[in-house]
């Protein structure tokens, strides 16, 4: 006889000023719904994780001289910033967290029940070493306004860029949670990451496939370096990440 699926059992719902955010539990796993769209859940958390690794061997690549021994980052006097995109189910957050060669860490996530969960609530198994880490920090706020802000001071010094941007708050560049996250994926929006970004910085932006028409507009928005990488997991067809490199 087939194994039935455990029945999803609904632990919290909230209604914010973006729609509904829903916590449920399916057997040993978490999953976060948001407007009737899954998000993700706790079952794999592979592609979330790599979206960081993508994003660090990218800074590695460009940092390594073409004719000289590689200086890693962990060898110099700084350590690359990262800003993430959305908080989920925090495997993203608690892979940047393991790893010693980021300096400060800083997730952008706008709905309160998601920080909720992780901070008091059952995701802080995922999360909880992260949240205790001095390096990390989070933000309530949408990530749509955080790039359109201006980084730069009055005095002409950046405040709050980054070395490297990894961004994983929808199913993809052509599949939004919410019609306003769309404009993030606008020449408007990626402006705006260009900004957050310091010269040479990585931008790194999860997808559940990929998208041809976003890469032309990383390419048309001044970006450089413009890649889609597969990332294989356990259900269906490869995930990807799309990376591109603001110029120098």
């Amino acid at each position: 006889m087939a194994m039935q699926a455990p029945y999803a059992i609904t632990l919290d719902r909230r209604e914010g000023p973006y729609g509904e955010v829903v916590l449920r539990e399916r057997g040993e796993h978490f999953e976060i719904i948001a407007n009737g769209c899954f998000l993700m859940d706790t079952s794999d958390g592979r592609s979330e994780r790599l979206l960081v690794d993508a994003a660090l061997n990218a800074l590695d690549a460009l940092d390594a001289p073409h004719d000289a021994p590689h200086t890693p980052h962990h060898a110099l006097d700084t350590s690359p910033s990262l800003l993430i995109g959305g908080l989920g189910v925090g495997f993203s957050l608690a892979r940047a967290a393991a790893q010693s060669r980021w300096g400060r860490i800083v997730v952008v996530e706008r709905e309160q029940a998601i920080i909720d969960w992780h901070r008091a609530g059952p995701l802080a198994r995922i999360s909880r070493d992260a949240l205790t880490d001095p390096r990390c920090e989070i933000i309530h706020t949408d990530l749509v306004d955080y790039v359109r802000e201006n980084p730069i001071g009055s005095l002409g010094t950046y405040q709050d860029t980054y070395d490297a941007l990894c961004l994983d708050i929808d199913n993809g560049p052509d599949w939004t949670v919410t019609d306003d996250n769309a404009n993030l994926y606008s020449p408007q929006g990626l402006a705006g990451c260009m900004r957050r970004l310091r010269p040479g910085g990585i931008l790194a932006v999860w997808s559940a496939k990929p998208s041809p028409a976003f890469e032309d507009a990383l390419r048309n928005a001044g970006f450089n370096l413009v890649r889609t990488e597969e990332i294989q997991v356990a259900r269906g067809v490869p995930d990807v990440v799309h990376l591109a490199v603001r110029p120098a």
